[in-house]
């Protein structure tokens, strides 16, 4: 595909693809202008093989494609190339177009913020992961070794290649609780491939599965050590702690607290002007840190905490410590509120 003189990093993806599809060539959707030279797409190209169930999306620009530039040598760029599978119709011939600036959206959030992705990883997509799709329960997004791809040695550094498997809020959820790359040895067994299927159900609601999250987070615990939200807040009302949250992650959080508590473990609960740290110990106390609260709780007392954080404005007394939940207001991105929580 390309002059491999001009574009080892390239050709050594193309290489790796080779025994995967001998002899088929790819649809590839190439940027016109690089981001480089100040384009808007970070990708500089989407390889997409047609299976016979799914669509195999290979991204080209998230490592050195050309020249090594970055300083580590040993790891290509940001270290990944995204792969993505997704559920193909029988009469598809083209992949949808909204699959391709996923992966640049994707892209373009590493390029500008410097945050990269890892196995385990886990997003919350904040809406369908494919907007003409409204119905779709696929919201949020996990990531996994490409199961039949794996990791490439490039003249570069070594590229990992990252699949993007989307899933559902309750299996989100059920990550934040106990692990993502747990939860995906579970639900393997139904997606096969880990291949993204927007028409399917949430696999929470099999038994077998259900019972599965519940015992792993029972034996393991979350392996979620901080979340960021819209709402925390504190304040000493005399010998009394008074936590903020908002009616909408109240539960949540509270439920995290529950499950890192009970195995030993901190949670992180961070928003743009505060932040508290709930640790494991054998009974209440609070104390300041460098701005930030630390709530030491008991697995008992932070079991209660779970039972008390309802979705619902007011006060809610956990002995010396008091937590007062606000609404929640959900608003469209030009700031219309669409839904009131609490």
């Amino acid at each position: 595909m390309t002059d491999t003189d001009l574009s080892p990093g390239w050709d050594a993806i193309d290489a790796a693809l080779a025994p995967l599809y001998p002899e088929i060539e790819p649809l590839h959707y190439g940027t016109l202008l690089k981001w480089s030279l100040g384009g808007d797409d970070p990708l500089d190209g989407v390889s997409v093989y047609r299976r016979e169930d799914h669509w195999h999306f290979v991204t080209y620009g998230m490592s050195e494609l050309y020249a090594k530039e970055s300083e580590d040598p040993d790891v290509s760029g940001w270290g990944f190339e995204f792969t993505f599978r997704l559920a193909r119709a029988a009469d598809e011939d083209e992949p949808p177009m909204w699959a391709l600036n996923f992966l640049q959206n994707l892209a373009r959030y590493v390029f500008t913020t410097g945050n990269v992705f890892e196995p385990g990883h886990h997003i919350n997509l904040n809406g369908p992961i494919a907007v003409d799709r409204p119905a779709t329960l696929i919201r949020a997004a996990t990531f996994a070794d490409d199961p039949e791809l794996g990791v490439l040695s490039t003249p570069h550094g070594t590229v990992r290649f990252l699949q993007i498997v989307g899933i559902t809020l309750d299996e989100y959820a059920a990550v934040e609780l106990w692990d993502a790359t747990r939860l995906l040895s579970v639900l393997s067994a139904y997606l096969p491939n880990l291949v993204t299927d927007l028409s399917r159900p949430s696999l929470t609601d099999d038994a077998q599965v259900a019972a599965a999250i519940e015992e792993g987070v029972r034996r393991d615990g979350s392996s979620t050590g901080g979340i960021f939200t819209d709402v925390v807040a504190w304040r000493h009302e005399g010998d009394v702690t008074v936590v903020r949250l908002g009616a909408n992650a109240a539960p949540r959080i509270a439920r995290l607290v529950a499950a890192r508590v009970s195995h030993g473990r901190g949670l992180l609960v961070q928003s743009a002007a505060s932040a508290v740290g709930f640790r494991a110990a054998d009974a209440f106390r609070a104390q300041e840190n460098d701005g930030v609260l630390e709530v030491f709780l008991s697995p008992g007392e932070a079991a209660e905490f779970a039972r008390i954080a309802q979705p619902k404005a007011g006060r809610y007394q956990l002995g010396r410590l008091v937590v007062e939940i606000e609404k929640s207001f959900i608003r469209t991105p030009e700031g219309e509120v669409v839904e009131e929580i609490g």
